[in-house]
């Protein structure tokens, strides 16, 4: 950053995959230049690298930069003060070539355009996967929900994931604001020294992807948008991650070709644009191949910090209140693997129009201080995101049944484009009034009471449910352990 400050840059890049090959290639093309490097210059961890294994490694935390002619001086003085290394390894070219030298011999000499964006197309033959069934919440058995709810708050998916992430450095320089300690849908680290801040979030449902690529694909890039909103930023990019089986197989392929298109249209229609990414591919076990997962890393901005939001601030004889429409839909729902042994079926259609609308009404709420606390409505829908909410909050809360809906439907359906709001009573004329405005659904369900959560007539200590959640990767994993031990 401080060298940004300097003006000394004329271009820069990261070095991820394929390390100073794509970097240096990427960077010439776009720049319409030639380079030459001299990999005598590179600096090195190991010696006898050969010129392959310099121009592949993929060595973390460096950057190829091009500086203004002159301003090599003042630049490494800037390195030296960070304590970090630094060398001038070549320069550009008319030649529109990559010339590499090592130890006094031309050991590559290349057009960049055919490297780059003239290269040929990779076009795979495909296969659409075969639609899914759709799964109706009638054909399922009632439950009770309380005990439906603990078992899905203990699941992989849902339980408690601070076994892991309290064994890591989760704080930046002392600017991490919300980190997985805090109840948010998104990391929040402020932008040093000012009152700014980002929101980080990383996203992707692959049981969704699997039944469904497009919609899977789809869904991916509005849960991470709904997650910044959620924390009270405004979507700016994406870099996306996308692992996936081995191409060479027609259906992973079409996962793959389907997956990217769903992603593309959710980018477009909510302005939200992929700025970085990579691609992970062949990842199978004996010819099994992973759940295709196109993961979403969303950023966002948050203007003033003292305007974050986050779900921990319910209070009670507060109301709760639900933005967005709900079907039931319980296809590859958690509910439907946890509770019935399902899977497979067509999951939750996604309405980027409604994505959009219901996104910034809640982010125009959060901005207008009318809500207490925000919850985005993913895995295990309403009962999940509530008993998040009440756990985060210490409080207790009443959701109350749907007058048509089965309970397993309205209390656990995934249904996209949905927020759990908690407003007081004082704020909630306004909150309805802004609601109108943007035309999006904002329906009454429960209230915050008590100690206990209660859905339908069925309720559970809060502190309870709270044990069993934190308690069961922990409980795992020593499980696994000992096991592994005999």
């Amino acid at each position: 950053m401080e060298l940004m400050a300097t003006g000394n840059i004329i271009a820069i890049q990261d070095m991820g995959a394929a390390g100073l090959t794509s970097s240096s290639i990427e960077m010439a093309d776009k720049g319409g230049v030639g380079i030459e490097i001299d990999l005598d210059r590179v600096p090195q961890r190991e010696t006898g690298m050969t010129p392959y294994e310099m121009m592949l490694s993929e060595s973390q935390e460096r950057m190829l930069i091009v500086l203004k002619p002159g301003t090599e001086t003042s630049s490494k003085r800037i390195f030296t003060k960070w304590e970090l290394d630094v060398a001038v390894i070549g320069q550009t070219t008319d030649t529109g070539k990559l010339v590499l030298t090592h130890k006094g011999e031309t050991v590559c000499d290349l057009p960049i355009a055919p490297l780059s964006e003239h290269a040929p197309k990779y076009d795979r033959p495909w296969d659409e996967t075969a639609p899914a069934p759709v799964l109706d919440a009638d054909d399922l058995p009632t439950r009770d929900p309380i005990s439906a709810l603990t078992q899905m708050m203990c699941s992989p998916d849902m339980a408690s994931k601070r076994w892991i992430w309290e064994q890591y450095d989760r704080h930046v320089m002392g600017d991490t604001i919300a980190d997985s300690a805090d109840s948010a849908d998104a990391a929040i680290v402020r932008l040093d020294g000012s009152n700014k801040a980002l929101a980080i979030s990383s996203d992707c449902t692959p049981r969704y992807v699997q039944a469904n690529p497009y919609m899977g694909g789809k869904q991916a890039v509005a849960e991470s948008w709904r997650n910044l909103i959620a924390s009270g930023a405004t979507p700016l990019a994406i870099t996306d991650c996308l692992n996936f089986g081995n191409p060479e197989r027609r259906e992973i392929m079409g996962q793959f070709v389907r997956a990217i298109d769903g992603m593309s249209e959710a980018c477009r229609a909510l302005d939200y644009p992929v700025v970085s990414g990579n691609v992970s591919l062949y990842n199978e076990t004996n010819g099994v191949a992973i759940p295709p997962t196109p993961t979403v890393g969303g950023v966002g901005l948050i203007p003033d910090i003292s305007l974050r939001a986050s779900y921990a601030k319910a209070e009670a004889g507060d109301l709760l209140y639900l933005v967005g429409s709900t079907q039931g839909w319980l296809g590859s729902s958690i509910y439907a693997r946890e509770m019935e042994g399902l899977c497979g079926h067509q999951p939750p259609p996604v309405d980027l129009e409604a994505e959009r609308t219901n996104g910034q009404y809640v982010l125009a709420a959060i901005r207008a201080e009318l809500v207490r606390s925000v919850h985005d409505l993913s895995d295990g829908g309403l009962a999940c995101a509530a008993a998040e909410m009440a756990i985060a909050s210490g409080c207790g809360m009443v959701v109350e049944p749907h007058e048509t809906l089965p309970a397993h439907a309205w209390y656990f359906g995934e249904d996209q484009g949905r927020y759990l709001l908690n407003v007081s009573a004082v704020k909630l004329s306004k909150l309805q009034e802004l609601s109108r405005e943007f035309g999006v659904e904002l329906t009454f369900v429960g209230e915050v009471i008590g100690d206990d959560i209660v859905l339908n007539s069925s309720r559970m200590k809060v502190s309870e449910l709270a044990r069993k959640w934190e308690q069961w990767l922990p409980e795992y994993m020593e499980n696994q352990h000992a096991n592994a031990s005999r």
